[in-house]
C-alpha cells in the first residue's frame, strides 16, 4: 500500500509554493510546523505575517502592470477590508505595506483612533466607511473628518444619510455612493439590501450632494458578494456599474474614483486555479474601453480586499486524540478542538480548507472522518474540496498524529466569537504569530494563551 506522501504527490502537483515535506514533516512557507507544535502544543492557531505583505504587493504589481499595458491614465489604491480580521498584528502588517482601510462599523473607527495614538497611521490615510450606519458610527465619522482626516470618506448607503454629515461635519468633506448591485442569479434575493438603487443615484447627487456647500462626490462604490470571478454575471455587473459611473461623471466633474469591492478568491484547495493576471488585465481593459466609449476620463481604481489580504496567512494545528471505529466502515479521528467554534465557516457554509497531515507522511493512509469535541452532531469534517472523502496517515507507531488546516486567516475568529462563549465551552485555542527578521530567520511569539475558564465564567455571570 502506498504512503500518504505518495497519495498527495500523485493527486496534486506537489510540492507547492507554500507546502513541502522534509524528513516526513510538513513545512508551510519553509516554517517547520513540528517545531511550532513542540514549542507551543496544540490546538493552536497561527498567522504567518509575511504572507499578508506578499499579497498586498502582488495585487499592486498586477494592477500597475495592467495599467501600464493599456495606457490607463489613472492609478490604483489598495484598501484592506478590516472586517476580515481586526487583530492588531494584521492591521499593523497591512499599514506597514502602505495599504489604506475600509471599515464597516463604529468600533472600526475606535481602532483607527488607537492606531493614531501609537503613531501607526497619519491623517492622510484613506478610510472608506461602508455599511448601513447607526448613529454612533456616523458620529465617529464626523469626528474623524473634523479632526483633519480629509480622506475619511463615508459611502452613502441610503437616501437620508447625507443629512447627517451636512449637520455634523464642520468643513469640507468627501462622500461616496454605494450602488445596489443585482445579486447572483441563484441568490435568494434579486438586489442587494445595501446601497442606492441605480435609478436613484442621479437624483441623490442632484438633490443632496450637488447643492451642498461642503460635500464633494469623490467615489462610486460597487460590491459583488461572489467576488471577482470570470463569470458572465460578474462582467455584466461591472460593465453596468462603469456605464453608471460615466453617466454620473458627466454631471459630477469632481467624481474621479471607483471602488470595485468584492475581493479576489483565495486558495482553499491544492487544486486551486485562478488567473489573477488575466482578471486584472480584463478589468482594466473593460473599464478603459467603456470610459473611452463615453468620452469620460478613466477613474482612479480602489479595491478593498479582505480575505485575499489575510486569509492565506492563517492556519490551525490539531492533535488526533483518539480513533473510533463506529461501525464497519466509519472510522473517526477525534481532534483536540472544534470545527464549529474554531472554523465556523466549515460548519455554517460547508467551506473547505486545505487539510494536510503535519507528520507521518511515510505512513500508509486510509479514509477517515474528523470529529470535533463538542456534543453537536454537526461538529465534523469529512470531505475535501476536490473529493467527497478525507484521507490521512494511519495513526500508529507511538508519536501522535498532527494535522493542519491552512488558509483559515479570514473571518473565523470573529464569526467564532473569539474571547467569548464557545459552544460546549470549548476554549479558543492559543494563537502564535510567525514572522521573519531582517535576515529571513524565523521568529515566533505567543499572541494569546488558550482561553481560560475564569474569562468564560465572568461572562456567564459567575
Amino acid at each position: 500500500m502506498k504512503s500518504y506522501f505518495d497519495l498527495i504527490d500523485q493527486t496534486f502537483e506537489f510540492p507547492q509554493e507554500e507546502f513541502k515535506v522534509e524528513n516526513d514533516h510538513l513545512k508551510f512557507h519553509d516554517v517547520p510546523l513540528m517545531d511550532i507544535i513542540r514549542e507551543y502544543g496544540t490546538p493552536l492557531k497561527f498567522t504567518y505575517l509575511p504572507k499578508i505583505g506578499q499579497n498586498i504587493d502582488n495585487a499592486r504589481r498586477l494592477f500597475t502592470n495592467a495599467m501600464k499595458k493599456h495606457n490607463y491614465p489613472s492609478d490604483y489604491v489598495y484598501c484592506y477590508c478590516t472586517k476580515s480580521s481586526h487583530f492588531s498584528f494584521v492591521m499593523e502588517e497591512v499599514l506597514a505595506h502602505g495599504a489604506h482601510i475600509e471599515t464597516s462599523s463604529a468600533y472600526d473607527l475606535e481602532i483607527v483612533r488607537h492606531l493614531q495614538l501609537q503613531d501607526k497611521i497619519n491623517k492622510q490615510i484613506m478610510i472608506i466607511c461602508n455599511g448601513f450606519k447607526r448613529p454612533l458610527y456616523t458620529e465617529y465619522i464626523c469626528n474623524l473628518i473634523n479632526q483633519g482626516y480629509e480622506n475619511c470618506i463615508p459611502v452613502l448607503d441610503n437616501m437620508t444619510e447625507m443629512k447627517i454629515y451636512e449637520e455634523g461635519v464642520e468643513g469640507n468633506y468627501q462622500v461616496g455612493i454605494r450602488v445596489a448591485a443585482d445579486e447572483e442569479p441563484n441568490f435568494e434575493f434579486y438586489t442587494s439590501r445595501l446601497g442606492i438603487r441605480y435609478s436613484d443615484i442621479i437624483q441623490l447627487y442632484q438633490e443632496q450632494i450637488k447643492p451642498s456647500k461642503k460635500a464633494r462626490l469623490k467615489m462610486l462604490h460597487f460590491f459583488i458578494n461572489t467576488g471577482i470571478r470570470d463569470t458572465a454575471y460578474y462582467w455584466s455587473e461591472l460593465s453596468r456599474f462603469v456605464f453608471k459611473y460615466c453617466e454620473l461623471k458627466k454631471i459630477a466633474p469632481e467624481l474621479d474614483t471607483i471602488d470595485i469591492g468584492g475581493g479576489f478568491p483565495i486558495k482553499t484547495s491544492l487544486t486551486f486555479e485562478y488567473d489573477y493576471e488575466y482578471m486584472v488585465d480584463q478589468i482594466i481593459q473593460n473599464i478603459k474601453w467603456i470610459c473611452d466609449k463615453n468620452n469620460v476620463p478613466a477613474p482612479r481604481i480602489k479595491t478593498e480586499f479582505g480575505s485575499y489580504t489575510v486569509g492565506e496567512s492563517g492556519g490551525i494545528l490539531y492533535s488526533v486524540l483518539d480513533e473510533k471505529l463506529q461501525n464497519d466502515k466509519e472510522l473517526w479521528y477525534m481532534i483536540d478542538g472544534s470545527f464549529i467554534t474554531h472554523m465556523p465557516d466549515s460548519w455554517a457554509m460547508s467551506q473547505k480548507y486545505i487539510l494536510l497531515s503535519v507528520n507521518k507522511w511515510d505512513e500508509m493512509y486510509h479514509k477517515v472522518n474528523l470529529g470535533g469535541l463538542t456534543c453537536d452532531s454537526q461538529d465534523y469534517y469529512n470531505s475535501e474540496a476536490h473529493s467527497s472523502e478525507v484521507f490521512l496517515p494511519m495513526n500508529r507507531n507511538g508519536e501522535p498524529l498532527y494535522i493542519g488546516f491552512f488558509h483559515t486567516g479570514a473571518y473565523q475568529e470573529s464569526l467564532g466569537g473569539y474571547g467569548g462563549i464557545q459552544h460546549c465551552l470549548i476554549p479558543s485555542p492559543k494563537h502564535v504569530l510567525i514572522d521573519r527578521d531582517d535576515r529571513g530567520e524565523i521568529k515566533t511569539r505567543l499572541f494569546s494563551e488558550e482561553q481560560g475558564s475564569k474569562d468564560m465564567l465572568k461572562i456567564l455571570g459567575y
